[in-house]
């Protein structure tokens, strides 16, 4: 289970604020939620976000870690929305109404 800096068990709350991360980070989630059929390189979500490849390799770690990416051992390796994680469904659902909502 992760836990916090201090060391306390990780909340649901917690994990959302890990995993969704704020501005450039959620990119890379959002894309992989819309799309969770598809498995994508790093260099695939490089050129669909517009962020850099650090930032697309540090939340793939992030993403992976909490277990809501799943990392295809391909080469090179590819990555895929977990649906069968409870809360990416959920991301993923959420997601799905949103793209309906008008603004």
């Amino acid at each position: 289970m992760l836990t916090t800096n201090n060391n306390w068990p990780r909340t649901i709350w917690n994990e959302l604020e890990a995993g969704l991360g704020s501005g450039a980070q959620f990119r890379v989630l959002l894309h992989l939620a819309l799309h969770p059929e598809e498995a994508f390189t790093k260099y695939g979500l490089v050129k669909a976000t517009g962020l850099r490849t650090p930032a697309v390799t540090e939340q793939l770690e992030r993403l992976s870690e909490l277990g809501w990416v799943k990392k295809h051992e391909s080469s090179p390796a590819t990555y895929q929305a977990y649906l069968e994680n409870e809360v990416v469904r959920l991301i993923h659902e959420l997601i799905c109404r949103l793209k309906g909502v008008k603004i």
